[in-house]
């Protein structure tokens, strides 16, 4: 049996390597973003197929719940479009980017459930179980200067995984969630920084082997494939650089006491 899996943000970082992984695990995939040119390149260069949708608009996500039940079942609802604007303080943040934040992290993730979840429970019913699986953030779990419209964000998309794992109990439907702390990806920085390439690089430098998207989707798909009865509720993953969301090093890793 061939199992199809939706997934979101896939036109890149996480998104797109989290298609691959599961293209080349064997999985049938629906890859949906808003950026066409970029769904129908990895539709050409992997088989998945491409559905260009924005997950704030209801109008698409009734579309694309529609197409879906009309070209076969859903066994997978990997979430990951998402992401940050600015690192301004509590005080000064700017109501268009917190807006922006809880639109593309927390109520797409819910209109998303809503839409698909009858999909889910048909795929369930038939083939033994279904998944969803939510890619937040180590920003969910600690506060930091700056980060207080993303912290909130990712908290609130990370509490309704928990609320929808408890409202499913005595379903086959699990129900995952993936916080990755530092990952190296052309275009989250960048884009929170307001594109300044400079300061963007500066985050990530003399850091030892950040996170990649694949490190990340690697385990995505490790989830969706495990045994059907197995639930990895959470995997928080980091580089062995970031000891913690404040404890980041810089320069090169090595024991101490050798010398």
């Amino acid at each position: 049996m061939t199992r199809r899996a939706v997934v979101t943000g896939a036109s890149s970082g996480i998104g797109e390597a989290a298609a691959r992984a599961l293209r080349s695990t064997g999985w049938d995939v629906v890859a949906v973003a808003r950026r066409a040119d970029r769904l129908q390149a990895l539709e050409a260069e992997t088989g998945a197929v491409a559905f260009a949708a924005d997950l704030t608009q209801q109008a698409d996500v009734d579309a694309l719940a529609e197409w879906l039940a009309q070209t076969g079942g859903v066994h997978a609802l990997v979430q990951v479009a998402g992401g940050a604007r600015g690192t301004d303080r509590v005080e000064d943040g700017d109501i268009a980017d917190w807006q922006w934040m809880f639109d593309v992290n927390v109520l797409s993730a819910q209109r998303l459930i809503a839409a698909l979840l009858p999909l889910l429970r048909r795929a369930a019913a038939s083939d033994g179980h279904a998944d969803t699986l939510f890619v937040t953030s180590t920003a969910a779990q600690t506060a930091y200067p700056g980060g207080g419209g993303y912290n909130a964000a990712k908290a609130a998309e990370s509490m309704l995984a928990h609320a929808l794992r408890l409202e499913l109990n005595g379903e086959p439907i699990r129900v995952v969630e993936v916080a990755p702390g530092m990952v190296h990806t052309p275009e989250f920085t960048l884009n929170r920084l307001g594109g300044d390439r400079i300061a963007a690089e500066k985050v990530y430098q003399d850091v030892e082997a950040p996170l990649t998207a694949g490190d990340v989707a690697d385990v995505i798909a490790y989830a969706l494939n495990a045994p059907g009865h197995v639930n990895l509720d959470l995997i928080t993953m980091r580089p062995v650089a970031q000891s913690a969301q404040h404890l980041l090093a810089r320069g090169p890793l090595r024991p101490r006491g050798l010398d």
